[in-house]
């Protein structure tokens, strides 16, 4: 099938970022890209203009860079902790996942997008785990997260949990002995 260029005007994962001259498939140009915003067609004229505005979006990304640098450090400055139903050997009943985080980081008064909270998969153990935040390309946060065990049964100090069990008689006992 054919491919049809565009110009991304946007940052696309998995694509490419802000100035680049790509080849999709035209249902995925004409249904998305270009329906979004996030592209026009490459033509002629767009790409001949595309090399002025190469500037204008380097310096529009420099700047949305240095804006997202404040937001790092102000997210990294965030300490989350969660508690979590732990069985034993340290394993959660359930897991902690990115929408999770996002609720975590909200009642923290720090906006976070869930997409944004790159989770290779979602954490399934108690302790400590490091989460990396991808506000930008350039820019990733990374905030530590605690999950700690709740509602695990406290020990016994004095051995009272252990009861003995009482053996309770039988009409087959007469016949036993």
């Amino acid at each position: 099938m054919a491919q049809v260029r565009v110009i991304l005007r946007n940052d696309v994962s998995n694509l490419g970022v802000a100035g680049d001259l790509v080849s999709v498939k035209p249902g995925y140009a004409r249904n998305y890209l270009v329906a979004h915003g996030h592209a026009t067609l490459a033509t002629a004229a767009n790409v001949k203009e595309l090399e002025h505005h190469r500037r204008a979006i380097a310096e529009k990304t420099d700047k949305l860079v240095k804006e997202l640098k404040a937001e790092k450090r102000a997210v990294e400055k965030v300490k989350l902790s969660v508690e979590a139903q732990v069985g034993e050997e340290g394993k959660l009943f359930g897991s902690v996942t990115s929408a999770n985080i996002a609720e975590l980081f909200a009642e923290q008064g720090v906006t976070v997008d869930r997409r944004k909270i790159d989770l290779k998969e979602p954490i399934k153990t108690a302790g400590e785990h490091v989460v990396s935040v991808k506000l930008h390309r350039e820019v990733v946060a990374e905030v530590k997260l605690t999950v700690t065990a709740a509602g695990l049964p406290l020990a016994d100090p004095d051995g009272l949990d252990e009861v003995e069990e009482e053996r309770v008689p039988n009409a087959m006992d007469d016949y036993r002995e």
